[in-house]
């Protein structure tokens, strides 16, 4: 776990720094320095690119991490690289051939509720093709175990530039067309960077020649298409039917705001998610059953403990929270609850989407997904026109929910694994004493004031709790570790 352990407090840290910007822009110069609307078609247009994102990479990014280990001669590496180059063509192409003549019928269709979408519609390809190849590139450096530059990239980097156009907006430098337009290069120029780095870890060596496994290779790219659009569907698909089934698009940003604060708990998974994969695919292809188990049950506790304490200052303080946005914007907070305990629940599974999908049942686990995509875009377009945003999150809460639970049952059944131990149930306890304690208290001060007030309490609190029951050795010794305790 060292490697692991060193990585994803470096990912960590840069991910809440990305996540600190990112709440500076969601929060307070998105909601202020643009109108609802176009807040509103931001939020839209980049929820759209992400559930384009995993047609657009055909699933290489997970090809990658999952066979880069399979191959041991310099010659079918650089194969193997040179094929997962080349590959997302394959549909980029085509999807370029068909988008420039059916562009007028796409774009009434996307436009169909809110007509400011219209002009937007090549800004969501290009969006899709700079994701798609920043995680092709970022999955690159991955198999390397080089994952700090590429998450500092993908937490950080588009997210500070944004701040600066979004100040520039505000000084009037720019209109909010040419801000737009400039979000999009701040995506094409981070994929050029992450490129570039890329090829500094491993140059490619351009070698045409034929695989031995390279049907499966094809498979499995391509049904991870599937696996990614199922993943992005439950993430953004939300947002992006909210933008087309109500009239008004600034639902979009105030539901965006509200997400945002819920998915701060996912951070810590995505810190440790970015070095888990190899580590996962390695074992998975060593056959190695005992270091999997091992860092499947390590990876939950510690993912649900740091997600707790995140979970407990978001609940406990999102009233507090909303006191000091735009009144407009307050209307989320059912939203922020009810995600943030799937967000939590999500964290709790520790590496089970890398077992999942670098093992050879992934096909049937595609299998549950789509059905689970389908089922949210049902219970989106039920609850959406009754309960508004509100429907919206809680048919999301309910795919999450599902998805998850028959994954963790798969992974038992195939496996013989279960990321749950006597202290996830400690923990889960602690949760619920301090949720019930403390929601209906604060301090009688001002909102920001009462937010650092009861955050510190409740962290002095909850590592004092979770020290004390012993939840988990890993997290003792760290505790000990930072406090110099023997």
């Amino acid at each position: 776990m060292g490697i692991v352990l060193n990585q994803s407090f470096k990912n960590t840290i840069t991910t809440y720094l990305g996540f600190g910007i990112g709440a500076v822009n969601t929060l307070f110069l998105y909601t202020n320095f643009l109108t609802d609307k176009y807040y509103g078609l931001v939020a839209f247009l980049l929820s759209a690119a992400n559930i384009m994102m995993p047609f657009m990479a055909f699933g290489v990014h997970n090809a990658i991490v999952k066979f880069y280990s399979t191959f041991k001669t310099k010659s079918s590496i650089n194969s193997f690289l040179t094929l997962m180059l080349f590959l997302p063509l394959l549909f980029i192409l085509p999807t370029a051939f068909l988008g420039y003549f059916a562009y007028d019928s796409l774009a009434d269709w996307l436009s169909n509720e809110n007509q400011i979408v219209e002009n937007y519609v090549w800004h969501i390809f290009i969006l899709a093709i700079s994701m798609a190849y920043f995680e092709i590139f970022f999955a690159w450096t991955k198999v390397q175990m080089q994952t700090v530059f590429g998450n500092l990239m993908k937490e950080i980097f588009h997210r500070v530039l944004i701040m600066l156009l979004l100040i520039a907006v505000y000084l009037e430098w720019l209109t909010v067309d040419q801000f737009i337009t400039a979000l999009v290069g701040v995506y094409v120029f981070r994929m050029l960077i992450m490129k570039l780095y890329a090829y500094s870890v491993r140059f490619p060596k351009l070698q045409f020649q034929k695989l031995g496994n390279q049907f499966s290779i094809i498979k499995y790219a391509g049904l991870m298409i599937i696996a990614g659009s199922v993943a992005m569907l439950i993430l953004d698909i939300d947002k992006f039917m909210i933008g087309l089934m109500l009239p008004d698009i600034e639902q979009v940003a105030y539901y965006s705001v509200a997400i945002f604060i819920a998915t701060v708990i996912a951070v810590p998974q995505r810190a440790m998610h970015q070095i888990m994969l190899p580590l996962t695919a390695q074992y998975l292809n060593e056959k190695n059953h005992e270091a999997l188990e091992d860092l499947y049950k390590r990876s939950s506790m510690t993912l649900l403990v740091v997600s707790g304490i995140i979970f407990l200052l978001i609940i406990l303080n999102i009233n507090q929270l909303y006191e000091i946005l735009p009144k407009e914007f307050t209307g989320g907070l059912f939203v922020v609850l009810i995600v943030s305990l799937a967000k939590l629940y999500d964290n709790s599974l520790g590496n089970n989407n890398a077992i999942l999908f670098n093992s050879d049942y992934y096909r049937m686990v595609l299998f549950f997904g789509v059905l689970l995509a389908f089922m949210a875009i049902v219970l989106n377009t039920v609850f959406i026109p009754i309960f508004g945003i509100e429907g919206s999150a809680f048919a999301t809460f309910l795919a999450v929910f599902i998805y998850n639970t028959i994954k963790i049952l798969y992974v038992k059944r195939k496996f013989n694994l279960l990321p749950f131990t006597k202290g996830s149930v400690k923990v889960v306890l602690i949760l619920l004493i301090l949720v019930m304690t403390f929601y209906f208290w604060d301090f009688s001060f001002h909102p920001i004031i009462n937010i650092i007030l009861k955050s510190v309490l409740l962290g002095l609190i909850y590592v004092i709790l979770i020290f004390k029951l012993n939840v988990s050795q890993d997290i003792t010794n760290q505790i000990r570790k930072y406090l110099r305790l023997k």
